[in-house]
């Protein structure tokens, strides 16, 4: 009877009480009831029956409005603690006195029913419903409708203590509650564009909607209200309600309720959308057209140069040392037009082409040579020539498009650092305002001059692959041994190889650690200063023989009046950058964030040719006419063989002229084959070179011989010798060498 007493005095308080039966429902005819209390002795009847289980009141009865909160949609009890203690940590920020102003009582399922009088009392309705669940968290109860009496209240408050609010404060009430209701919108349509624009790969609004927030863009209209677990919630300027919308953080779309601003309301507006919007009056094609401009999403697939076959073949014939025909025809085209305008070399540029190929491909794809043989593209090349031969130029002219690539994304990298750290330098409440901005990842991924601890910390953030590339090389070299223990030499023999790098020194504070390395190397470097690694320790550890030598002869050429065609230039440009960002944008992750690799394999042909090869190598390597000084190099094209041929297919492949899929073809690993010829040969012109000048040293440093007996030694040592080293020994010109050499005759 204790429960009935309670009841009467509900009703003496002025509510409208009823009984509740299985369900959840009332077990008597009480739509009468919503407009007139019930009498005390049929309260006590329906009280009796032995289908109650439970008493409700009556919302809308007297102006009596609930917001039901349901904690049970949540699965656990820390999600419903969270979510409760945001909610009414808003209510209490935003409505003054809000706990004096409004009866809080705990219902059984640990939810909440927030009670207040208004004239403005509505019907039953759902106000927010969160992401991926399909109930409702809060919804009202009002007109025709009613909630479960108990017993439990917050701020020691109790029904009789329900009260009117203002209009005002129910608005805030409303508002916060429903700035918790996922907005499942459709986004902007755009108005449709030529197909044959950007036709393929990333899209130009589709890499800026990546790379921007539509807060950039809108932040001059509005502020941020607070911060939710999925959202900003933000408010126009000069606008009288508690907030204007959000800014979704799965999606990083913005939401507005209702207009008042440039933006469509009730859509789901992207940055770029934004951009559109307010900086190019809705014209997408005008927008699509400026970002394209700086920079964003792929480039245009150009049209492939117009080539003569037969000018191609003479200009790749034997005279050529390096083998080009192993690039797709567009790329022989680039590097022959260089060679023919620029004076560049075609060796040093077929060489940077294969190193711009292992920092594109990087981590994203390995070869199964056989079970548990796999390589990984890793190249290491050294550009061979004397200073001012051109070296740079002509690597420059295939790495430039990834070098700028290369630059852009330091330059968002500072970008996004600088939000980062004016946001870290917020005050905890100030956060509560800001949009919240995380610390961006380094994704720069050429490094020039840098020590290995730094190295080694950026290649950590950029993932795939950090490429290293050095105009001179002879430092790089150098460093290998500056350390006895744990030296760079142990630390790059071991990325060559694929393995895990542990760097430990005393002056690395933070972890050192690299699961899969990745560090591509090129560079020039004069083959004086090389011929000084060719020591018998760097021949034991094998770091000399990783090295792919490009030693061509070449000389310097006069002025030429030829001009490449911006066609050409255009069309490698867009292809290396395109190729660049393919790769980036379809690289997956495992669960400990490492890129999961492509695992690629050789077709049955090719595994033919392969152990043709192989045991080829094998032989000259068993062979007695071989000089062991040679043989040392041979090993290492085991395991650079099958990295061209990975490369060389996946190139390929970007160019049509392979089936995108896992298996190398037989004609692929014949043109690796002949790179491995090309590379075997420079190594030994280079410990020839190395070889002779050697002896040509021995005897121009001997100061008891005059120059004239110096060349007779040399000419007599071998007739054939090499004048310009003899020249530049000697500290006299190539004329008087030869000079020297008429008087012997």
């Amino acid at each position: 009877m204790q429960e009935l007493s309670k009841l009467n005095n509900l009703l003496d308080a002025g509510f409208s009480v009823i009984t509740i039966g299985e369900g959840k429902i009332p077990n008597f005819k009480w739509k009468k009831y919503q407009d007139k209390k019930i009498t005390k002795s049929e309260l006590e009847n329906k009280y009796n029956l032995s289908s109650t289980k439970g008493f409700g009141i009556v919302t809308g009865y007297d102006y009596l409005e609930v917001v039901d909160v349901d904690l049970k949609v949540l699965s656990t009890a820390k999600e419903q603690k969270e979510f409760w203690e945001l909610l009414y940590t808003y209510l209490e920020d935003s409505i003054i006195d809000f706990k004096d102003k409004f009866v809080i009582a705990k219902t059984k399922n640990k939810g909440f029913h927030i009670l207040y009088k208004t004239k403005r009392v509505g019907g039953n309705q759902k106000v927010a419903k969160l992401k991926g669940h399909t109930e409702a968290i809060i919804e009202t109860r009002g007109k025709k409708g009613y909630v479960f009496v108990y017993d439990k209240f917050l701020n020691n408050k109790y029904y009789s203590d329900i009260d009117f609010v203002s209009d005002d404060d129910r608005t805030i009430l409303f508002d916060i509650c429903d700035s918790f209701d996922y907005k499942d919108a459709k986004p902007i349509e755009a108005p449709k564009r030529e197909k044959k624009t950007y036709s393929e790969g990333i899209k130009p609004w589709e890499d800026f909607n990546d790379k921007n927030s539509v807060w950039d863009i809108v932040s001059d209209e509005f502020s941020i209200v607070r911060q939710q677990k999925d959202r900003m919630v933000i408010k126009r300027n000069g606008a009288e309600s508690t907030h204007s919308g959000y800014i979704f953080n799965d999606n990083g779309c913005l939401y507005l309720h209702s207009t008042g601003s440039s933006y469509p309301h009730e859509k789901q507006v992207s940055a770029f959308d934004a951009y559109t919007i307010k900086f190019h009056q809705n014209d997408y094609s005008s927008a699509a057209k400026k970002v394209y401009a700086d920079g964003y999403g792929d480039r245009l697939k150009l049209p492939e140069p117009e080539i003569k076959e037969k000018i191609l073949k003479e200009k790749i014939s034997n005279d050529i040392d390096f083998p080009l025909d192993i690039y797709p025809k567009p790329f022989q085209k680039y590097i022959m037009d260089c060679a023919e305008t620029l004076d560049s070399s075609i060796d040093y540029m077929g060489c940077s082409l294969l190193w711009n190929l292992s920092v594109i491909v990087g981590n994203s794809a390995k070869i199964e040579v056989k079970k548990n043989w796999i390589e990984t593209p890793i190249v290491w090349i050294a550009c061979v020539g004397k200073a001012g031969i051109g070296k740079t130029p002509s690597i420059s002219n295939i790495t430039r498009p990834l070098e700028k690539e290369n630059q852009t994304e330091i330059r968002r990298f500072f970008e996004k650092l600088e939000k980062f750290e004016y946001f870290d330098g917020l005050s905890k409440e100030e956060k509560k305002y800001a949009e919240n901005v995380s610390k961006p990842n380094k994704t720069q991924f050429i490094a020039n001059d840098i020590t290995s601890e730094a190295l080694i910390q950026m290649h950590q953030q950029s993932k795939n692959c950090v490429g290293v590339f050095k105009d001179e090389l002879a430092g790089w070299f150098k460093d290998m041994n500056k350390y006895r223990e744990g030296s760079d030499l142990e630390l790059w023999l071991s990325s060559w190889s694929g393995k895990s790098i542990n760097l430990n020194r005393v002056s690395v504070t933070s972890n050192a650690f690299l699961p899969n390395p990745f560090m591509p190397v090129l560079g020039g470097i004069q083959p004086s200063i090389l011929n000084n690694f060719y020591t018998d320790e760097n021949k034991d550890n094998g770091f000399i023989d990783r090295v792919l030598l490009s030693f061509p002869d070449l000389k310097v050429e006069k002025y030429n009046d030829n001009e490449m065609s911006a066609e050409v230039i255009d069309w490698y440009n867009t292809n290396m950058i395109n190729l660049y960002r393919l790769i980036k944008k379809d690289a997956t992750y495992d669960e400990n964030d490492q890129i999961e690799p492509t695992i690629f394999s050789f077709s049955e042909d090719a595994k033919k040719e392969w152990k043709r090869i192989f045991n080829k190598i094998t032989k000259k390597q068993n062979s007695d006419n071989m000089n062991e000084y040679m043989k040392s190099m041979l090993p290492k094209q085991k395991s650079y063989i099958p990295r061209f041929s990975l490369l060389i297919h996946l190139l390929r492949i970007h160019c049509g002229q392979e089936n995108n899929d896992n298996l190398i073809s037989k004609e692929t690993i014949l043109l690796a084959e002949k790179l491995s010829d090309y590379f075997v040969l420079m190594s030994q012109k280079i410990k020839i070179n190395a070889k002779e000048i050697k002896s040509l040293k021995g005897i121009a440093m001997n100061d008891k011989l005059s120059n004239q007996e110096k060349i007779n030694m040399m000419h007599k040592l071998d007739e054939d010798f090499n004048k310009s080293e003899a020249a530049e020994l000697l500290g006299v010109s190539r004329t008087m060498i030869y000079k020297y050499i008429k008087n012997i005759k």
